[in-house]
């Protein structure tokens, strides 16, 4: 099948040796601009637990534990380096994702960064009821930023998850999925696995949505929407999916027009019609006197046309169908708007030189 388109700190707080056995916030960081320890506040962005709250410690600070402190941050670093995956317990949750321990560090996973096989589980749950959940549980994850001097230490389960699950996939594949976000280039959709489970998410983009003219994408698709997607696309150095709602729907033209223009019972499908009886696409007439310099082309003639009810195409596009050549006459179809055409081919061509041809006249044709 041939289809070608003719479109162009964290607050810092340093406390006297006076006051170093008053109740402080359980993150304790090294300080690496004083010999004497600093308490710091557990900050949103880098924990998720706003400063002044959270959990509180009533043990004063230990000089003992500094070079731990500085192993751990030494140890995210190199974990983010070399892409580590790490299982990681999950202390609280708030409005904005988890906090999780890692060695002697908390580090944060923002909500946007959670894998979708959460979500997914119950598509209309609030998030803040998921992250509570998941409280006392363990999740993976990837090192996503490591800032030892404004006090961020970021993980993401989508980052994992992708390393896990990406190498289970591959281009023609189909899966169910469940609609996320919708925007107005596409929408993006939740792939659920063998295990049950959401682990991936692709975009549909707006153009591979439907057959039908898609102005807006709500239109079609909403979050919670169950549909089934095929993988037309990965990108593996960006970790993205490319999918497609509309590949798996029958292209209402792909073979003749018959489902558009029933025959009436003294018709007959094969006759021609000469361009004075017709009212060509516009561009289409051009393209035919190219064709007709084209090696192996001998003869152009036009077939049935009509209006069809679904907007298939913005521009004009030529398709050659999959139906067999009669007397050395291939079809092809022609479309723009809602206004379709046959066009037969006589050439003593095979398919694969028709392709080539077409795409040589398209190539010249402004």
């Amino acid at each position: 099948m041939l289809a070608v388109s003719l479109r162009p700190g964290p607050s810092l707080a340093a406390f006297p040796a006076s006051a170093r056995r008053s109740p402080v916030p359980f993150l304790l960081f090294p300080a690496r601009l004083h010999h004497r320890p600093l308490l710091l506040s557990a900050t949103a962005e880098g924990t998720g637990a706003p400063a002044g709250q959270g959990d509180a410690s009533s043990s004063p600070v230990d000089e003992a534990l500094l070079p731990q402190f500085t192993a751990d941050w030494e140890a995210a670093r190199a974990g983010k380096d070399q892409r580590r995956i790490f299982t990681l317990p999950v202390l609280r949750a708030n409005s904005g994702g988890l906090i999780v321990r890692f060695n002697s560090l908390q580090g944060f996973v923002p909500n946007p960064l959670l894998s979708p096989a959460h979500r997914c589980k119950d598509p209309k749950k609030p998030i803040q009821d998921i992250t509570k959940d998941l409280v006392g549980t363990s999740i993976s994850v990837k090192v996503a930023e490591v800032n030892e001097e404004e006090r961020k230490l970021v993980f993401s389960e989508k980052d994992a998850s992708w390393s896990t699950y990406s190498s289970q996939i591959k281009i023609g594949d189909i899966y169910d999925g469940i609609v996320g976000s919708v925007f107005p280039y596409g929408a993006f959709v939740h792939l659920r696995f063998p295990d049950g489970l959401y682990h991936l998410t692709g975009l549909v983009h707006i153009s591979e949505v439907s057959w039908d003219l898609v102005q807006d994408v709500q239109d079609f698709l909403n979050e919670g929407d169950a549909v089934k997607v095929i993988v037309v696309n990965i990108d593996t150095a960006k970790s993205r999916i490319a999918l497609s709602i509309r590949q798996l729907e029958e292209d209402p033209l792909l073979e003749t027009l018959d489902k558009v223009i029933p025959l009436e019972a003294d018709q007959s499908p094969d006759r021609m019609m000469s361009p004075s009886e017709v009212e060509l696409l516009p561009g289409l007439d051009g393209i035919c006197n190219e064709l007709l310099q084209e090696d192996g082309i001998t003869d152009v003639q036009f077939g049935r046309q009509a209006s069809e009810k679904r907007v298939v195409s913005q521009d004009l596009e030529l398709w050659l169908s999959n139906a067999p050549a009669k007397d050395n006459k291939f079809t092809l179809l022609a479309r723009a708007g809602r206004q379709v055409q046959e066009v037969y081919l006589t050439t003593s061509l095979d398919q694969e030189g028709i392709k080539k041809a077409v795409q040589r006249v398209l190539g010249r044709v402004p």
